[in-house]
């Protein structure tokens, strides 16, 4: 989906979830299915982040790559899909220039951004952050028995929804791949037909 494509139908829900998705895994659909149930979101977008062209991403998938797997996933789903607003940006992206896109475009819509418990921390290092927690309403994700137990000063300002212990990483997916270890029931079946025809992190 083109973000601009889409014509606003009134009041939505709508979670910002964005990432590298290189290449997405289970935990990602999974976190994207409870986000819609337990924080009554309308929808979900996936949005990939683009790389700046100054970084090397070898043995890594493009962009266009990284919008196939999760679009083949997400075909058939009428309440999730990709936004590709990040990838037709040219150069780096922040989340802040992302958000206020989005906003512009779509004013009539309530934005949430997703993120993992582990991010809670790293809330203070992001750009323009004070402006973002205005724009959107961050919610985290815990795992069992963490508690809200953060650190950051803006953990009380933050929603949060419990999750269940994955300890899945698009990092030693990728590793098993390049090892021609199984990947199969660590990422959807879609994906693993798209790294196998386009020959991916090999």
């Amino acid at each position: 989906m083109n973000y601009r494509d889409r014509e606003s139908t009134g009041m939505r829900r709508i979670g910002l979830f964005g990432g590298t998705f290189d290449p997405p895994h289970m935990g990602h659909f999974l976190m994207a299915q409870e986000a819609l149930v337990s924080a009554g979101l309308d929808e979900i977008w996936f949005i990939p982040v683009a790389t700046p062209p100054h970084k090397k991403r070898e043995g890594l998938a493009t962009g266009e790559e990284r919008k196939a797997m999760l679009e083949a996933v997400l075909d058939q789903e009428e309440r999730i899909s990709v936004c590709e607003i990040e990838l037709a940006r040219a150069g780096t992206s922040y989340t802040i220039d992302t958000v206020k896109a989005l906003t512009s475009a779509y004013p009539a819509e309530e934005f949430f951004f997703l993120i993992g418990g582990d991010m809670v921390d790293m809330l203070p290092d992001w750009y323009k952050i004070e402006e973002l927690m205005e724009l959107v309403t961050f919610i985290a994700f815990n795992r069992p028995g963490s508690g809200h137990a953060a650190t950051s000063p803006y953990k009380h300002r933050l929603k949060y929804l419990d999750f269940i212990e994955l300890n899945l990483s698009s990092t030693a997916i990728r590793e098993r791949v390049k090892e021609g270890k199984p990947i199969r029931y660590f990422v959807p079946a879609q994906v693993e037909q798209l790294i196998k025809e386009r020959g991916l992190y090999r």
